[in-house]
C-alpha cells in the first residue's frame, strides 16, 4: 500500500537537510530497486525502478559531478579510473520530495580495458633445431635497441602512408608488471585528436630467416589497429615496397565480422617494379583477441613464411620467386598501436579509450644449420 505523507511533516530534500513544512498532500515514492551491469572499458549502466516515482536523479559517486536527472529507467556512464565509486539514485515524486539508495561498485584496471589477463597461450622457450639470438623479455626495462618513431608522419608520409589519425610519442609506451604496454589515448597533440607510440629495431637489431614468437593482449573497438610487422634494412636505398614487408600480425578492430577476433598475416613487396601484396587470417571459435594473451608467430626461411597463432599453423606463402628476393634478406622489427587509417577506418560512438597493446615477450630464433 503506498504510503500518504503530509507535506506537513519534515522531509529530506535535494542537500540532504530538513526543509520547510508545506501544507500539501505527496504520494513519497517507495520500494528503490537498483541494478548495475558493468559493460566493458569503465562503463557502467545503472537500471532502476520505484513505485510512485515521476523521475529520477543519479550520481556516479565521483568528485566534482552532480546529481543529473533522469526520465527513464537507465543511465550510462563511464569510469576513468580504478577504485570504490558509490552510485546513489534519488526517486522523486517531486522536485523537493525523493527517496535515495545508494550502490556499491568496484571498478578495476581490468574493468577499465587496462588490466592484463594472467592467462593465456605460452610458447616455449625453446625450439629443437634452433637457438635463441634475440629477445625483450620487459622485465623492468625494454631493450636498449628499440628506436621510438615520433610524429604523424608528415610532411613525407602524413598519417604515416594509411590517413592514420595518431600521433606517436614515447610517453605512450612503458614498462609495467614485466610487459610492454602501447596505449592509444584521445588527446589532443600535433594537430592530432589521438596518441600512442610506435617503435623499430631498425639500426640496432635486423634478422635474416627463423622463428619470431610475440606473446600479447591486443586491444579492441572500432578504428583501433595494432600491428607487429618486419621492414627491410634496405629501405633507406630502395624504399617501399621494394625493401620488403612481412606483417606478423595486424587486427583491425571493431564488432563487424568479427574484427576483433582476427589476425592477418601478410607481405608487401615489389613485383618487378609492381607493387604486390597477397596474406592470410585467422579467427578465434570464441572470443576476442583481447581476452587473453595469444602468441603470434612467423616460421621464416629461404623459400617459406609460414603463420602461426598459438602454434597452430594458418597461413604460408612460397617465397621461392626470383621476384621476391626482398623476403632473402634482413629485416628489422617495429610494434605499433594506430588509430584510424584506410583500412579500419576512424574511431565511432562504440570506441572506448584509452585502448592498451600488452606484449609479454619478442623472441627471435634461428635455425642451426
Amino acid at each position: 500500500m503506498k504510503l500518504l505523507i503530509l507535506m506537513m511533516a519534515l522531509y529530506t530534500g535535494v542537500n540532504g537537510c530538513q526543509q520547510e513544512e508545506v501544507d500539501e498532500r505527496v504520494t513519497l515514492p517507495e520500494n528503490l530497486e537498483i541494478v548495475v551491469e558493468k559493460m566493458g572499458n569503465g562503463a557502467v549502466k545503472a537500471s532502476f525502478s520505484a513505485s510512485s516515482a515521476n523521475f529520477y536523479r543519479v550520481g556516479f559517486g565521483q568528485a566534482n559531478t552532480t546529481m543529473v536527472r533522469v526520465e527513464g529507467n537507465e543511465a550510462l556512464h563511464t569510469y576513468v579510473a580504478p577504485g570504490e565509486y558509490r552510485i546513489l539514485v534519488q526517486a522523486h515524486a517531486t522536485e523537493e520530495k525523493f527517496i535515495s539508495s545508494e550502490y556499491p561498485v568496484t571498478i578495476t584496471e581490468q574493468d577499465l580495458g587496462i588490466g592484463i589477463p594472467t592467462s593465456g597461450f605460452e610458447s616455449p622457450e625453446s625450439y629443437d633445431g634452433y637457438t635463441l639470438v634475440w629477445q625483450d623479455e620487459f622485465e623492468g626495462s625494454m631493450s636498449e635497441d628499440w628506436v621510438f618513431e615520433i610524429g604523424d608522419g608528415c610532411p613525407n608520409l602524413c598519417g604515416w602512408g594509411n590517413n592514420e589519425l595518431q600521433f606517436y610519442q614515447r610517453e605512450n609506451a612503458e614498462v609495467r608488471d614485466g610487459n610492454l604496454v602501447i596505449t592509444a589515448k584521445a588527446e589532443n597533440r600535433g594537430g592530432r585528436q589521438y596518441t600512442s607510440s610506435r617503435m623499430k629495431t631498425q639500426g640496432n637489431k635486423s634478422f635474416t630467416f627463423g622463428r619470431i614468437d610475440i606473446r600479447a593482449v591486443l586491444p579492441k573497438g572500432q578504428g583501433i589497429w595494432p600491428a607487429f610487422w618486419m621492414l627491410g634494412e634496405s629501405i633507406t636505398e630502395v624504399g617501399w615496397p621494394a625493401c620488403g614487408e612481412i606483417d606478423i600480425m595486424e587486427m583491425v578492430g571493431g564488432n563487424a565480422d568479427g574484427r576483433n577476433n582476427t589476425t592477418h598475416g601478410t607481405l608487401h613487396w615489389s613485383n618487378n617494379g609492381t607493387y604486390a601484396s597477397t596474406g592470410g587470417k585467422k579467427s578465434l571459435a570464441e572470443g576476442i583477441l583481447n581476452d587473453n594473451f595469444h602468441v603470434f608467430s612467423i616460421i621464416w626461411d629461404k623459400t617459406i613464411i609460414s603463420w602461426l597463432l598459438d602454434n597452430v599453423q594458418f597461413h604460408q606463402i612460397d617465397i621461392s620467386p626470383s621476384h621476391m628476393d626482398e623476403f632473402r634478406e634482413p629485416q628489422f622489427l617495429l610494434f605499433n598501436l594506430a588509430v584510424g587509417g584506410n583500412w579500419p577506418g576512424s574511431p565511432d560512438g562504440t570506441t572506448v579509450f584509452p585502448q592498451q597493446l600488452v606484449v609479454d615477450y619478442v623472441r627471435v630464433f634461428q635455425a642451426d644449420n
